[in-house]
């Protein structure tokens, strides 16, 4: 009855995960799938602790994989240990949450869970309900495609496209449920091999035709959703992986109970259905669409060049995205070198890659963008874990690929020979689509259960540990006490998230009170640094307020608190440009306030520290000068304006296009 429970969890997970979101929370996708996953997994500890204390033993189940899942959660480890921002490395960086120490120890408590409450013939339900579940989130998102999103109509009441803003439009390239169009066309990748498994299984069958039909059409809609998408990423790992699947099924299937042009005819007919599609949706790439639109007349293919032109040609001023993310790469390559062992932290690249961001990065559209990730899996790695991480991580992807080859090739059933080609395929489009991007939570699930599907036949043993009838109390109550711990704090956690969503709410509507009445609630129920720094932001606001109203004391009394939680911040987060750069302006508002030049030259030395952090940021030089240029019409020393004039010009020099400094220096050179 346990092990079924267990089960059931696995299927709720691999069902709900992906259409997981809320408006509710600071982040609407990953946030609510990555809460969602850590409650199952707590439930999956409370029921496997039950049964431990209902049969008296523990067993567990040893697999081929220890050994390189155990370096690579070693060297995760140590990496957050010698993190220099701790809550970011263990929780992941806020507002993605995934990668974070807390959420790998997840995936490998799920990935060792999988594989000691399923076997060889309990899995197909599980593939089942991935597909059912992915099948819901094209549905979901389709709509979005011609102007009616299903997620507008959730979270505002509205049957159309216009509650996102302009970089989120399902009408140009479709995310439905997952966030990101690239993250959708991952998740979908993934379930396309999967829905070949059950294609050629029924084709091989031969007896039941409606399924022959659903799981064809699954597979063409999910290529056409793939393609609505425009993940070049997707394309390419689709791509690739399918080859590889024609090629394995070729080598291992192709003289077995059918003939080679049996085999070959579902192949066919699926890619005549992929071209066809392609003609019909376009893949958003000029030169393949070009190519498809000579078999329409003149008109029409004069018509889609316009609009395939008007796609692949960026507006004017705006940086071609793979352009800025070889700058961000180039970045994470410093950055391991800078931090060779460990990396600067698990997660922490939001904040360290400030530290050797290229000046080139200040030419681009993005240039004062926050970037949290590599935009590249394996850099993210090499990054914030160091060589030790990233070659961890990639003896762990090596050792599955080694060994799936192995029960590829050793299985005695086609079928399962079938389901493993299918499994390796989909594992090699999330290396692929990691390679451009980076992993989100729902992928990271089938990173850790693939393996465990693909290696259930090559379990080596089985270690059995008899529980003593005087520790069996004791291990009942810590077992209970852990599990009500961790659904009681993932509780508070999502609370508090609504609170600071709130917060946010109310902040940017310029409601500071209220606002900080929810951020001091969200504090309450978990303490983050993100929301120290928050909170210091709406205190300052109202302690203007205050003084505007002529109460001295209590926008003292703002003042103050204001400066403790910028503070706290840092202190949490100590080399968190962001955070510096924050705590300089409110000084500088401070300073406004009380006219104290003090204050003034607290903000210019707060800003001196960010710069350490952040060589590169001409914005923090722009404020220098504004500062300087500040101090100067207090005091008329001149030392000001030569300072002032001196940071503006290394400001230019950093980024020569920055209209606001060299205005600036107009404006100091005429004074």
């Amino acid at each position: 009855m346990i092990d079924k429970a267990i089960r059931f969890l696995y299927y709720s997970l691999f069902l709900i995960a992906p259409l997981a979101m809320s408006k509710l929370t600071s982040e609407l996708f990953e946030f609510n799938k990555i809460m969602l996953i850590y409650f199952i997994a707590s439930l999956i500890f409370l029921f496997w602790f039950i049964q431990i204390i209902k049969e008296k033993k523990a067993v567990f189940k040893k697999t081929i994989l220890d050994i390189p899942i155990l370096i690579f959660l070693l060297s995760q480890l140590l990496s957050f240990i010698f993190s220099f921002d701790k809550y970011t490395s263990f929780f992941g960086y806020y507002g993605r949450f995934n990668g974070g120490l807390l959420s790998i120890v997840v995936y490998v408590f799920l990935y060792y869970g999988f594989v000691n409450f399923f076997d060889i013939k309990k899995f197909n339900v599980l593939l089942k309900t991935s597909l059912w579940s992915s099948l819901v989130v094209m549905l979901w998102g389709i709509p979005g495609r011609f102007g009616f999103d299903l997620s507008c109509y959730l979270f505002v009441g509205e049957l159309n496209n216009n509650c996102w803003i302009n970089q989120f439009r399902p009408s140009e390239r479709l995310f439905s449920t997952l966030g990101q169009p690239n993250w959708l066309a991952a998740y979908l990748a993934i379930n396309f091999f999967i829905g070949i498994y059950f294609l050629i299984k029924e084709y091989k069958k031969n007896t039941n035709i409606n399924n022959l039909i659903f799981y064809f059409f699954y597979i063409i809609l999910n290529f056409i959703v793939i393609l609505f998408t425009r993940s070049r990423s997707a394309y390419f790992a689709l791509f690739f992986a399918l080859i590889i699947f024609i090629l394995f099924y070729l080598k291992y299937l192709s003289n077995k109970s059918i003939s080679l042009l049996n085999n070959l005819k579902i192949f066919t007919l699926l890619i005549i259905f992929f071209i066809f599609s392609t003609f019909i949706f376009k893949t958003g790439i000029a030169k393949i669409d070009n190519i498809t639109s000579f078999l329409t007349n003149k008109k029409i293919q004069t018509e889609i060049k316009t609009k395939d032109v008007k796609k692949e040609s960026q507006p004017s001023g705006i940086t071609e995205s793979f352009d800025i993310r070889k700058i961000v790469w180039e970045g994470a390559w410093k950055l391991g070198l800078k931090y060779p062992l460990f990396g600067s932290g698990i997660e922490t690249f939001a904040y360290s890659y400030y530290f050797v961001r290229p000046i080139e990065h200040n030419l681009t559209s993005e240039w004062d963008y926050l970037y949290n990730k590599a935009h590249n899996e394996y850099l993210n790695y090499l990054a914030t874990t160091g060589f030790i991480g990233l070659l961890s991580y990639l003896v762990m992807i090596s050792a599955y690929l080694y060994f799936a080859f192995i029960s590829i090739k050793n299985t005695r059933s086609e079928n399962n020979r079938i389901l493993y080609m299918s499994l390796f395929c989909s594992y090699i489009t999330i290396l692929i689509t990691n390679f451009f991007g980076f992993s989100t939570t729902t992928i990271n699930v089938f990173f850790y259960i693939v393996p465990a599907l693909s290696i259930l036949n090559l379990i080596r043993k089985e270690n059995e540990y008899e529980i003593r009838e005087k520790d069996l109390i004791l291990f009942k109550y810590s077992g209970w006490i852990i599990s009500i711990f961790l659904l009681f704090y993932l509780s508070c956690f999502y609370i508090a998230d609504i609170r600071y969503a709130r917060s946010l709410t109310y902040s940017s509507a310029g409601d500071y009170q209220t606002a900080a009445i929810y951020i001091e609630k969200a504090l309450s129920l978990h303490k983050s640094h993100v929301y120290f720094n928050s909170y210091s932001n709406d205190l300052i606001k109202l302690a203007q307020l205050a003084y505007l109203q002529k109460d001295s004391k209590l926008s003292q009394q703002l003042i103050d608190l204001s400066l403790k939680y910028a503070n706290l911040a840092i202190k949490h987060s100590s080399k968190n440009v962001i955070y510096w750069k924050n705590k300089s302006t409110i000084e500088y508002s401070i300073y406004q306030i009380k006219s104290d030049t003090k204050y003034l030259k607290n903000a210019t030395s707060e800003l001196k520290k960010a710069q350490t952090l952040s060589p590169t940021d001409p914005k923090i030089l722009y404020n220098l000068s504004v500062y300087y240029l500040a101090m100067y019409d207090e005091t008329k020393n001149q030392k000001y304006k030569d300072l002032s004039l001196k940071s503006v010009e290394k400001s230019i020099i950093l980024k020569p296009n920055f209209e606001d400094a060299i205005n600036l220096q107009k404006r100091i050179s005429n004074l």
